[in-house]
C-alpha cells in the first residue's frame, strides 16, 4: 500500500467537479496519442462529458485505501472507457438504437455504424491498457486483479450477460418478474459500478466486501433511478429518449413496483449502501454523498 499522498479529510462531494475534470484531462492525454483518425476521434467524442460517476468511485475507493489519485487516475479512466464502449455499442441500431446521448448524436450517428463497432472495441481494449498500466496499481498482483474482475464484470458474466438477458426480455412471452429485472440490471448496470468502487481495494490489495456490499445497493439505486426518469423526466434534461420502456411495453422497476414504491425502494437501498460504509468513518462520506446525488439525478 502506498502512503503519503492521502488528502487528510475526505473529499466533499462539492469537488466531485475538479474529480470529474482531472479524470478527463487524464483521458485526454492519453487519447491524443491516438491521432486524428475517425475511430480516434469517435473515441474521444464518445468519451466527453458524463457524471463521471464510476471514475468518482474509484478515485474515493482508491482515498480510502491511501492509494495516490495519480495513481488511481488510471483505473478511474479504465471504467470510464469500459463504460464509453458500452454505451457507443448500445446505441446501436442492433441494440437499443439510440439517436441521443449526452444530449449530442451518438457516434453511429455523427459517424456511421462501421466506426461505431470499432469505436467500442478499440474503448473496450484501452480499458484493459489503462487498469494494468504500470503508473496504476503499484504491484503486479494487483494489476492482475484488476484485470482478471474488470473482465469479469465487463464480459459474459456482468454487463454483457445483462445486456443479452435485456434485449431477450424484449420478445419474451412473459414480461420479467422483480426478480429477474433485479438479476438483469445487476449485471447490466451494477458490475461495473461495483468493480469501480472495489478498485481502490483491489489497488492496496485490501479486503473489497464492504465496498462491493456498497456497491450493490447503490448500482440497483442507480438502475432504480434511471427507470424513474424515463417515465417522468424529459430528453433534453436527460441527454437521452426518454419513455422508451414504456413503449416498447417492457417491465421495469416502477412499472412493477409503482413510482412511489420504485422511488422508496431506491432510498432504502441508499440507507443500505451507506451503512456498508460505517466502517470507513467520516472519511467515506463522499461515497455517502455520492449515493444520495445517485437517486435524485434527473440525467
Amino acid at each position: 500500500m502506498e502512503h503519503g499522498d492521502r488528502a487528510g479529510a475526505p473529499v466533499s462531494f462539492g469537488e466531485s467537479g475538479q474529480q470529474a475534470a482531472r479524470v478527463q484531462d487524464h483521458l485526454d492525454r492519453v487519447l491524443a496519442a491516438f491521432g486524428d483518425g475517425a475511430v480516434a476521434q469517435a473515441m474521444r467524442y464518445a468519451c466527453s462529458g458524463g457524471k463521471r460517476i464510476r471514475a468518482r468511485l474509484v478515485l474515493d475507493g482508491a482515498r480510502l485505501h491511501d492509494i495516490p489519485e495519480a495513481r488511481a487516475l488510471w483505473p478511474a479512466c479504465a471504467i470510464e472507457a469500459m463504460h464509453a464502449y458500452s454505451l457507443v455499442h448500445d446505441d446501436l441500431p442492433c441494440m437499443d438504437d439510440d439517436d441521443l446521448r449526452r444530449g449530442q448524436p451518438t457516434v453511429h450517428i455523427r459517424w456511421n455504424e462501421a466506426t461505431a463497432v470499432l469505436t467500442g472495441d478499440a474503448l473496450q481494449a484501452l480499458a484493459f491498457e489503462l487498469a494494468t498500466h504500470p503508473d496504476g496499481a503499484a504491484t503486479a498482483q494487483a494489476r492482475a486483479d484488476l484485470a482478471l474482475s474488470l473482465a469479469r464484470a465487463a464480459g459474459g458474466q456482468g454487463m454483457v450477460l445483462g445486456q443479452a438477458l435485456d434485449i431477450a426480455a424484449e420478445t419474451a412471452d412473459r414480461p420479467l418478474t422483480l426478480d429477474e429485472i433485479t438479476h438483469l440490471q445487476a449485471g447490466k448496470t451494477g458490475a461495473l459500478i461495483e468493480w469501480a468502487a472495489c478498485a481502490g481495494p483491489r489497488m492496496a490489495l485490501a479486503d473489497t466486501a464492504p465496498l462491493a456490499a456498497y456497491a450493490a445497493a447503490l448500482g440497483l439505486a442507480f438502475q432504480i433511478q434511471d427507470d424513474v426518469i424515463d417515465v417522468i423526466g424529459d430528453a433534453a434534461a436527460a441527454g437521452k429518449a426518454v419513455g422508451k420502456d414504456a413503449a416498447a411495453g417492457k417491465a421495469t422497476f416502477v412499472s412493477l413496483l409503482g413510482l412511489d414504491e420504485a422511488r422508496a425502494r431506491a432510498a432504502s437501498l441508499v440507507d443500505h449502501a451507506c451503512d456498508a460504509l460505517s466502517g470507513y468513518g467520516d472519511d467515506a462520506e463522499s461515497l455517502r454523498a455520492l449515493a444520495r446525488f445517485v437517486i435524485s439525478r434527473h440525467s
